[in-house]
C-alpha cells in the first residue's frame, strides 16, 4: 500500500476577537498579503477545466473567520437588527451550538454580514473565490493544505471514497463541530476541507479567462449590489456528504440560485485589516 505523507508544522497566527454578546465571540484570523497560482495543473487528480488555466493573483492582507460560522454565533447575529432580509434563528439541520450553520442561503450569509457591519462598523463580507482559496492554501500547492490525499482522521467527507493514496474511512453523514479535527493549516484556519461548502461573493465562471489578478471578487452581472444578485454563486471546500475531490484546494462549484438552504452549505466571513490590528 503507498505511503500516505501528512504534511504537520507548528506556527502561531495573529488574530483579533469580535464580541457577539452573551459570551458569544468570532475570532478573525489575519491573512498576510502574497502572491500565489490560482487553481490547479492539468496533471493534478481529478483536476476541472474549471480550474484553469491557473494564473497568478496577488492578495491583499485581510482577515478570515478562524472557522466557518457556527450555530451560536448565527444565532447572535441573526437578534440584531435586520439591514434588508429576515434570517431564521436556528435554520440548521444539524443542531449543534459549535457545529457550522448549514441551511443558510447566499443571501442569508450577506445578511449576516450586514448586521456584522452595522453593529462593529467594520468592513465584514463573503471572501472572494481568490481570498478563498489564498486562504485554504496557505502557501502550499498541494490538492489539499496538508498533502497529497486527505483522510477521515484529518476532515469531514464522504470517506467511503478515496483519493490518491488515501485509504477508506469513516462517514460521518452529518456535521462535525468546527475545529474538532485539531488539524489548521498555516494560517491558523480550520476546516477548509469538508465539513460545509462555503459560499463566496463572485458570480460564478466556468473558467478562469479573464479573472481578475487581484484578488477582487469576479462579477459578471452589471448590477453588484449583493442582496439583489441573480447568477449562479461559487462554493468551496467540499462538504461532509461530498467525495474527497470535491475538498481539493483548487475544487470549484456552483449553485444554480443562490436563495438554496442546504445542509452541506455554510460559510466563513472576512473583514479588511484597517486599524483591527494596529
Amino acid at each position: 500500500m503507498p505511503k500516505i505523507v501528512i504534511n504537520e508544522t507548528y506556527k502561531t497566527a495573529q488574530y483579533y476577537v469580535e464580541d457577539l454578546g452573551n459570551g458569544i465571540t468570532l475570532d478573525m484570523v489575519l491573512i498576510p498579503g502574497g502572491s500565489f497560482l490560482m487553481g490547479s495543473p492539468d496533471d493534478e487528480l481529478e483536476h476541472r477545466d474549471s480550474e484553469s488555466p491557473q494564473h497568478l493573483v496577488n492578495i491583499q492582507q485581510f482577515c478570515m473567520g478562524k472557522y466557518p460560522v457556527t450555530q451560536a454565533q448565527w444565532k447572535a447575529v441573526a437578534a440584531l437588527p435586520q439591514v434588508n432580509k429576515e434570517l431564521k434563528a436556528d435554520p440548521s439541520q444539524f443542531k449543534g451550538t459549535n457545529r457550522p450553520v448549514e441551511q443558510v442561503s447566499w443571501y442569508d450569509a450577506v445578511e449576516f454580514c450586514d448586521r456584522l457591519v452595522a453593529h462593529t462598523n467594520r468592513k465584514y463580507r463573503l471572501p472572494s473565490e481568490a481570498e478563498w482559496e489564498y486562504a485554504c492554501r496557505a502557501g502550499t500547492t498541494t490538492p489539499f493544505h496538508f498533502g497529497e490525499t486527505i483522510t477521515s482522521e484529518l476532515a469531514n467527507y464522504d470517506a467511503t471514497r478515496t483519493y490518491g493514496a488515501g485509504v477508506k474511512g469513516t462517514y460521518r453523514e452529518e456535521t462535525t463541530e468546527v475545529g474538532s479535527f485539531g488539524v489548521a493549516n498555516a494560517f491558523g484556519l480550520y476546516d477548509m476541507h469538508g465539513n460545509v461548502y462555503e459560499w463566496c461573493l463572485d458570480d460564478w465562471h466556468s473558467n478562469y479567462v479573464g479573472a481578475p489578478t487581484d484578488g477582487s471578487a469576479w462579477f459578471d452581472s452589471k448590477n453588484d449590489n449583493p442582496s439583489q444578485k441573480q447568477v449562479r454563486a461559487v462554493l468551496r471546500g467540499g462538504s461532509w456528504d461530498y467525495n474527497p475531490e470535491d475538498c481539493r484546494s483548487a475544487y470549484r462549484y456552483f449553485n444554480d440560485n443562490r436563495d438554496n438552504d442546504d445542509y452541506s452549505i455554510g460559510f466563513r466571513v472576512v473583514c479588511a485589516v484597517g486599524r483591527i490590528l494596529q
